[in-house]
């Protein structure tokens, strides 16, 4: 063992061991949005005490359509956010901004395109409809659906979050999130949508970052890695074992959630290999690799989305993920 990682384990020990449930350090994560089985792995953290395990006392601060909690951690109100995607950390670097993801909870972004039964057999089938993509899809992932599939900017029409014209016009396609619009659709227009997964089709980001300044990963490294690791293992528990308390929690925060939308979304999760597939068969949840995240930034610079140049690799970091963490609660 190497005197830096002796020294790490050494902190984390202390960290764990010395503090009582009074004098543990409070923590604060921001989520992205209202509660949601999205957010599980960090709900089950909370609930059964993996935070405290290693010496911290977690609060969860809701997101929201009214509440900007990046903001929030730039501005030293909390100590970690949810980050959306690797667009989000680029943007930060052009900026400026001193913000590093330090862990990928998804291995794919949900984002998905939903279309009426038979319209599409492929995703390229989709170049055949009128696809409703509202304004922050158009100037991202369907700028790299124009230039990597010859989709056209006269097929798209503004989508408003409301299913209505889709379910009107079968010629149509909406665009959606995996354990939402499916979910609204089947719901409100009686029949089970065809849903295509962009991240099958190549546009692949990591979803659901932890991000945090760069000055916490320098001031306090073992901080960081206890976060991390029991963020791994809740979401290893939150998948694959008792997740009721944390869905107690998710419902608490979120009264307009609901068991059968948390029960789908977690079905979808591990279906469609979101949170665990990939790389994390053999690193662990939370992977990131240098050559994904370069993958992804050329397609977004050929896109014409994010600008040539950037330091891509300083938005990221490796450091506290890939070590197989909570691989042995996977059931």
């Amino acid at each position: 063992m190497t005197r830096t990682k002796l020294t790490l384990t050494v902190a984390l020990t202390a960290l764990a061991g010395t503090a009582t449930a009074q004098d543990l350090p409070k923590v604060a994560f921001g989520t992205n949005w209202l509660a949601q089985a999205e957010h599980g792995g960090f709900y089950q953290s909370v609930a059964d005490g993996t935070y405290k395990e290693c010496g911290l006392d977690v609060s969860i601060v809701q997101g929201g359509p009214q509440v900007n909690n990046r903001a929030l951690l730039l501005a030293g109100k909390i100590d970690y956010h949810m980050g959306g995607d690797l667009l989000q950390a680029f943007n930060a670097v052009k900026e400026g901004v001193p913000v590093v993801s330090v862990a990928a909870v998804m291995q794919k972004h949900p984002q998905v395109i939903v279309t009426h039964p038979g319209k599409a057999k492929t995703f390229e089938d989709l170049k055949n409809l009128t696809l409703l993509i509202g304004d922050n899809g158009y100037q991202s992932y369907y700028q790299w659906m124009i230039k990597a599939y010859g989709f056209t900017e006269q097929q798209r029409e503004p989508y408003t979050f409301n299913p209505g014209p889709f379910l009107a016009d079968e010629n149509k396609g909406m665009q959606g999130y995996l354990s939402s619009e499916p979910y609204l659709v089947e719901k409100e227009g009686g029949f089970v949508p065809d849903v295509f997964l962009i991240a099958d089709a190549g546009y692949s980001t990591y979803a659901t970052t932890i991000e945090t300044m760069a000055d916490t990963i320098s001031s306090k490294p073992e901080e960081v890695k206890c976060f991390v690791d029991a963020s791994i293992k809740g979401w290893y528990t939150y998948l694959y074992g008792d997740h009721s308390a944390a869905d107690a929690m998710i419902m608490a925060d979120n009264p307009e959630m609901t068991q059968d939308k948390i029960d789908f979304a977690i079905e979808k999760m591990l279906s469609e290999g979101i949170v665990d597939s990939g790389d994390t068969e053999t690193m662990g949840i939370g992977a990131m690799t240098d050559e994904k995240v370069e993958d992804f930034y050329a397609k977004m610079v050929e896109a014409g989305v994010i600008d040539a140049g950037i330091d891509w690799k300083s938005a990221f970091t490796t450091e506290y993920v890939n070590q197989k963490v909570g691989m042995d609660l996977k059931k």
